[in-house]
Order: structure tokens, then C-alpha cells, then sequence
């Protein structure tokens, strides 16, 4: 089993437990868990084997067992007398936005409601109004919600497939006559969220290949099989194609499946003007010669472009821009030598002070910041006053003991509060290194309420980035309906920072606002959000949105050196209180 699915398995725990009214710190540990295991950057069969399931934060000897058990018989006793005391139906329910384990509860209880068509039934007919604690204006965001689930896909988030790929790159690689092995499709493009699984393979022994292939312990069905082209259904229901041809064709083939299909349309229409047809086999002249691509870059030459970058195919511009000679410079995926959001156990993370900065230092940064939660945030273990001057401390001592080669600001995630407040006076934020000011609560306020409390926020002189502006949860929450237009612009003319949050359930600013920042010239700031010090990594994932935005390195904070990093927060402020003196 993968990791993914192991750490569904105590989420899933975790909320029946939940909507049981198991106690909160139980119920807690579970998610700690499914985080950790989510964000592995090993697998965790691979733990099993070596003994070193216990290395992972969060994992004791009891969720240890637990995974053992899993691993060794594809099953968990825990959860099968579990789902026998509470409807695993109920977990559907629970992905309908604003609705959470208290509710699923209530609904369950009082109203016998155990799925989604029950609770869409009872909604419909104004049975849930009826419920305490509930009214007409509630049953309506039910509905709402529901609406909102049913838009959903069943698409897979990018960390996770990344994962899935990752692990069938490796056996790819390893099976006799496979010369060579990638990823193709929306994968290879890094889209926020992938569908079926694409590879592409290089072998000149392409039917022992493929029937190795089809015939994978993984397989539940056999979609189509022919020698080139194949197309499976693991167990897990993801569905896996696998493309086939000769080295000389391999990268007309990689470029073919890699798609998009409008930017293969495009590409197609402009060789046909020039007089050749393209097919993942190769190119043809219009005298019906051959042209063989080894690589992709020999496709794009031969129709007069340089190469472009697969996260660019989406027929956004990149074609008449590679023809122009004026693609976008990208972000290097090795670009990033500093990280200014990350948590620590001082809040919700799980990670000391000290192992963040380790794991930060072996990385390779220059510069952290450490930002946890501000006090109104209780679920977080949010910081007091008194509290963020005893992490100070901490910090002080943790720099003393990593050396100058990696420097460490105290900051906060500050929570912008539901009626535009900010969790703390000025006369505190003017004392940190740096402020994130985020959206976590009261997300589904109308759109110039939610506009404004973000305004507030970036309008204030200490607030220097805004975490994850839209607050979005892929796949089970849409973002705030803000007015984007206006967040923009004063984002601009207050020279405050958006971050790209790398996290795959979030990845937000998405890459169609980022786009239009980049083109404004408002400064981004790509950070882990990491509560954990194994989670550093998954900073590729937003440095994915930045190259998918057409955003220039220059305007991504953290590619700067610190001291000016330093400069830029110690100038921002000042404008910002030249432009706004009564804060």
C-alpha cells in the first residue's frame, strides 16, 4: 500500500472516532499521524522493512502496530469494529464543505441522515433546519456545499500522484529491455491536481515490456493492450497508461502524451503550415520523410521554437512566445535558498525549533522564519504575547547551536479575524521579523466582506506576505470569493508579498492569479508551510505553480540572498507607513 493510502486509513479513523465523540486528543493523533505518513518523503513500506516506522513524527508504538498490521494483511481490525459503530457512509458527508465531525454527529443522530443523499434529501425538504443549532441560513450553506462536492472529480492531488508515479517510475526502470522511463501527461505538466497516470518508455523490446506491464501484482483489470500503447486499472481504481517506442522516437512520443491537447492542436496547426505533420512516432515532411526525435527539444527545433518547458503546454501564449524568441525565464526548481513560512511545536507543528532548522540547514537554505500560529487560532496551540517571548529565546539559542550559515527571523502567521481584525496590536507585530497574515475561519463570507477583511490586513504597515490568500483546500474546498481585481492591486501598491503556499492540498495563489501578479509586478514568496521537518521539500510543488505562471524568479522573494530579504522588509514597512502614516 502507498503512502497516500495509509494515511487515508487514519483520517478516515480519525473522523469516525470524531463523529463518535472519542476524546479530542485521540482523535488528534490520528491526524498527526495521516499528516506525517502524507508527507513522507520515503516510502513507508520501505520504513516497515528497516524497522524505523517509530522515526516518523507522530507515529508510537500503538499506530506503529497499526501500520504493521495494514502492511502485513491488508486490513485493520480497529477500523472494521469502528465502521461497525459508526457509518463509514458518514465520511462522504464530511467532505461537503462546512460540515465537520460535530455536524455529521448531529445529523446522524438526530436525523438518521448516513450519506450524501440523505442529507441532500433532508436539506431539500427543510428537515435540517429544524436540528439544533441550525436555521434556514445554515441549510442553505449545506446545499450550497453540496453543490460544491458535486463539481469535484475524483482527480488525484499532485503530491500524491507524484508519489504513485514515482514508485512505478522505479519498477519501470528496473524491467528488462526499458531503456528509459518518464512521466507524460498532466503529471508532467505538474497541474494541481492529476487523473489517470501517463509514462512514456523507451525499449526496443516493446511486446515483453508491455506484458510485463499488464501483468504488474497492482493490476485489477486490463483496460486495452497492444504493443505500443496500454492501458490498466490498478486496485486502488487509478488507471495507469503506458506509451512504448525506440530510443530515436522517444522524444516525439514524451512531447506527444505530455500534452496539453489544445497545446498539441496548436503546435500541429502551426507544422502543418510549415509543411510538416506530427504524430508520437515523429515528424513528417510534405515529401513523407522522416524526421526522428530522440529528445523533445528536436521536435520543437524542427518547427523553428526552442524547446518548451512542460509546464508552459497549456496554449496559454507559449507557442507565439517560443516563436518570438521570448519564452519566459523560469524559476529553477533548485532556485529557492530561503523558506519564511514554517511551523514548529510551539503551535500545531510537530517538529522542534532546532530539527526545523537542521533539516533547513541539510537542505541547503540560507534563511527560515519560523511562524506559528497566532492565539485566536486555538485549535493551533495559537502563540500569546508572552509565549512568542519565550520562542524568541528558543530561537536565539537554536541559532547559536546551527552556526551563521543559516539564519533564523521569529515571525507569526497572524490570523486576520472574522471581522477584518488582527490577532494582535501593532505594538507586537512591530517586534517580530516578519508577519503572514492568513484566512482561516469564515471563509464563506459574502465577497466584500471577505475582500475587505483581506484588505485590512494587507493595508496594515507591519504585515509583509499573505498566506495562502484564497484559503482554498484541494480537493474539498473552493477559496473565498474575493475580488481579486482589488486584492491585486493593493497587494501592489502596498509592495506586500502572496505566497505561493507549496502545500498540495492548497497551492495557493493559483497559478491564474499568480500569472496576473507576475504581470503586475507584485512580489510572491513560494514557502513549505512545513509543520514538520520532512515536509521542507515539498517546496517544488509551488515552485510547479510559479513556472506554470510565467512568473520571473526576480519577483519570488525567496530566491534573494538574506541581506536582501533583510533590506526588502525593513524598506516595505517604511513605504508602507509613508503611505499610510495614521497606522
Amino acid at each position: 500500500m502507498t503512502n497516500q493510502e495509509i494515511a487515508e486509513i487514519f483520517e478516515k479513523i480519525a473522523n469516525l472516532l470524531e463523529i463518535k465523540g472519542e476524546v479530542i486528543y485521540k482523535t488528534l493523533a490520528y491526524r498527526r499521524a495521516a499528516e506525517s505518513i502524507r508527507n513522507l518523503a520515503e516510502d513507508i513500506n520501505k520504513l516497515h522493512q528497516e524497522n524505523k516506522l517509530s522515526e516518523i513524527p507522530g507515529v508510537g508504538k500503538a499506530i506503529s502496530e497499526k501500520i504493521i498490521e495494514i502492511l502485513t494483511t491488508g486490513k485493520l481490525e480497529f477500523l472494521e469494529k469502528l465502521e461497525k459503530e459508526v457509518p463509514p457512509s458518514l465520511i462522504e458527508v464530511l467532505q461537503v464543505p462546512d460540515v465537520g465531525p460535530k455536524k455529521a454527529a448531529l445529523f446522524w443522530r438526530e436525523a438518521g441522515i448516513t450519506n450524501l443523499m440523505e442529507l441532500e434529501r433532508a436539506a431539500n425538504t427543510g428537515e435540517l433546519r429544524q436540528l439544533p443549532g441550525m436555521g434556514e441560513k445554515s441549510e442553505k450553506r449545506i446545499l450550497d456545499g453540496i453543490k460544491m462536492y458535486q463539481r469535484r472529480s475524483d482527480r488525484m492531488l499532485l503530491g500524491q500522484a507524484w508519489q504513485v508515479a514515482n514508485t512505478w517510475l522505479d519498477w519501470l526502470r528496473s524491467v528488462p529491455g526499458v531503456l528509459r522511463a518518464e512521466a507524460g501527461g498532466s503529471l508532467n505538466r505538474w497541474k494541481p491536481t492529476i487523473g489517470d497516470l501517463d509514462f512514456v518508455v523507451s525499449s526496443n523490446n516493446p511486446l515483453e515490456v508491455m506484458e510485463t506491464f499488464v501483468n504488474h501484482k497492482e493490476v485489477n483489470r486490463i483496460l486495452s493492450h497492444g504493443e505500443n500503447k496500454s492501458s490498466i486499472e490498478l486496485q486502488s481504481r487509478t488507471q495507469i497508461q503506458l506509451w512504448i517506442q525506440p530510443p530515436e522516437r522517444f522524444g516525439s512520443l514524451w512531447q506527444y502524451s505530455t500534452g496539453s491537447k489544445e497545446h498539441n492542436v496548436h503546435l500541429r496547426e502551426h507544422a502543418q503550415r510549415i509543411g510538416y505533420s506530427l504524430s508520437e512516432r515523429g515528424i513528417q515532411d510534405a515529401q513523407g520523410n522522416e524526421i526522428l526525435c530522440a529528445v523533445e527539444a528536436d521536435v520543437y527545433q524542427t518547427l523553428g521554437m526552442p524547446w518548451i518547458p512542460p509546464e508552459l503546454r497549456e496554449d496559454r501564449g507559449e507557442i507565439q512566445a517560443a516563436l518570438n524568441r521570448c519564452l519566459p525565464i523560469l524559476l529553477d526548481p533548485k532556485g529557492l535558498i530561503s523558506d519564511l513560512h514554517m511551523h514548529s511545536t510551539w503551535s500545531d507543528g510537530r517538529s522542534s525549533i532546532e530539527e526545523m532548522a537542521l533539516a533547513a540547514k541539510q537542505k541547503g537554505l540560507n534563511l527560515i522564519c519560523i511562524c506559528d500560529h497566532s492565539a485566536s487560532l486555538g485549535i493551533a496551540r495559537g502563540l500569546n504575547k508572552e509565549r512568542l517571548a519565550e520562542q524568541r529565546l528558543e530561537i536565539d539559542r537554536v541559532q547559536q547551536n546551527v552556526g551563521k550559515s543559516l539564519q533564523i527571523l521569529q515571525g507569526v502567521e497572524l490570523e486576520i479575524l472574522a471581522d477584518g481584525k488582527l490577532d494582535f496590536p501593532d505594538e507586537l507585530l512591530q517586534d517580530l521579523d516578519l508577519v503572514v497574515a492568513s484566512l482561516h475561519t469564515s471563509l464563506r463570507q459574502p465577497r466584500e466582506t471577505i475582500t475587505g477583511r483581506l484588505l485590512m490586513a494587507i493595508r496594515n504597515p507591519h504585515v509583509d506576505i499573505i498566506g495562502h490568500p484564497s484559503g482554498r483546500l484541494l480537493p474539498t474546498r473552493e477559496g473565498a470569493d474575493l475580488d481579486w481585481d482589488i486584492i491585486l492591486q493593493a497587494a501592489a501598491d502596498h509592495g506586500v508579498a502572496l505566497e505561493i503556499n507549496s502545500d498540495p492540498s492548497r497551492l495557493d495563489l493559483d497559478e491564474i492569479h499568480a500569472r496576473r501578479a507576475a504581470e503586475m509586478g507584485i512580489l510572491m514568496c513560494i514557502n513549505s508551510d512545513a509543520h514538520s521537518f520532512d515536509a521542507l521539500p515539498i517546496t517544488r510543488f509551488g515552485i510547479s505553480v510559479a513556472r506554470r505562471a510565467w512568473v520571473n524568479p526576480e519577483l519570488v522573494i525567496n530566491t534573494w540572498p538574506n541581506e536582501k530579504i533583510l533590506a526588502w522588509l525593513g524598506n516595505r514597512q517604511v513605504m508602507a507607513e509613508s503611505i499610510h502614516p495614521e497606522s
